[in-house]
């Protein structure tokens, strides 16, 4: 009796009104996390996603720290701002948030986007598919959720034109080696590096190393290669490194490690790298156009991409990537910022 009185007492309890509140509803997409906020959050201002992106950047990004960073995220978690739309056919705009700052886009957060904004009722559900309209900072996707029972079976995307970027380039790496590494863009910049060819395990168990040779890497080339995105200068900063080879399950066509951000590691196979990596290996030869391939990530969950038809964009030989994966909703958070907590705005140990 006198337990069912402490829990009672736990669960009604209320912090004063001086204390900060933010309402999130988390998700998974293949084994990565996406906090969606859905109160509390100021909007961001500006005419295009790239000028909100700029905003909150500017002016909010104590609150990115505090929920991405701990002790409430930590060094991997991931997170989504919903905004108004700035396309006249978009159904709302959305910001993506990191341990290091704003992505430009995220192929994993458009899966549980959808997935949210449809369970949640925020989106009206339509069978057998309904259709979504996403404003982002690199640009409109649009995404189609498979619906059975009421319930999203699953989401696939048709992204922003992507495009190779270079190819066959080598930087020296110290600690490394030479390193051989391609450039594509699928809604952000990655260097995709061979992990067979390097001799590096792309096993759960040499995630560390993954981790020190991605970002060894992507320093290196961010000091050695310039990128510039054919159209706005905020989309020409290298994301990250991707390493690809062989797959661990032989039902897959291969395996994608990407180390991101200030070395997040993407525990899916990475939605806009999936993209580019559709442009790279049409632009290679390796499949044709509809034809497609299942990638797994560091954990073995598994997104099939496809080249769904070639483009122009400005001057570059691009594709329109499709990406199809899975998510599910994982919890409800109401977070509380007590004004006396001297580390409130977080802290990150990697």
């Amino acid at each position: 009796m006198k337990k069912n009185c402490f829990l009672k007492t736990l669960k009604n309890w209320k912090p004063t009104e001086d204390w900060k509140k933010i309402i999130t509803i988390d998700a998974h997409t293949a084994g990565e996390p996406l906090r969606i906020i859905s109160g509390a959050y100021p909007e961001p201002e500006g005419k295009t996603m790239l000028e909100k992106r700029r905003f909150a950047k500017e002016n909010f990004d104590n609150l990115r720290k505090l929920l991405m960073w701990e002790p409430r995220g930590h060094a991997d978690m991931y997170g989504a701002i919903i905004t108004p739309p700035v396309s006249e056919n978009a159904d709302f705009g959305v910001l993506f948030i990191h341990n290091e700052g704003y992505s430009s886009m995220c192929g994993h957060g458009i899966i549980a986007l959808t997935k949210v904004a449809l369970e949640t009722g925020m989106i009206r559900m339509k069978s057998p598919e309904t259709t979504i309209r996403i404003d982002t900072p690199s640009g409109l996707v649009t995404s189609y959720a498979c619906i059975e029972n009421n319930k999203v079976k699953s989401v696939y995307f048709h992204n922003v034109p992507s495009f190779v970027y270079t190819m066959n380039e080598t930087v020296e790496v110290k600690g490394i080696g030479k390193v051989k590494y391609h450039i594509a863009f699928g809604g952000a910049f990655y260097a995709f590096v061979d992990a067979d060819e390097l001799g590096i395990s792309m096993a759960l168990e040499n995630v560390n190393q993954l981790i020190d040779y991605g970002m060894k890497i992507k320093r290196e080339v961010m000091k050695t290669k310039e990128i510039n995105h054919p159209i706005e200068d905020d989309l020409g900063f290298l994301y990250g490194t991707i390493f690809y080879g062989k797959a661990h399950d032989k039902v897959n066509d291969s395996r994608n490690v990407c180390i991101f951000a200030e070395g997040e590691v993407d525990r899916c196979p990475t939605g806009t790298g999936v993209s580019a990596r559709m442009a790279l290996h049409y632009k290679q030869g390796i499949i044709d156009i509809n034809q497609p391939m299942l990638i797994e990530s560091i954990i073995g969950t598994v997104f099939s991409g496809k080249a769904l038809k070639t483009l122009t964009f400005e001057n570059y030989d691009a594709v329109i990537p499709e990406v199809e994966g899975q998510a599910f909703i994982t919890g409800k958070n109401e977070f509380i910022f007590d004004p006396d907590d001297n580390i409130k705005e977080g802290f990150i140990l990697r």
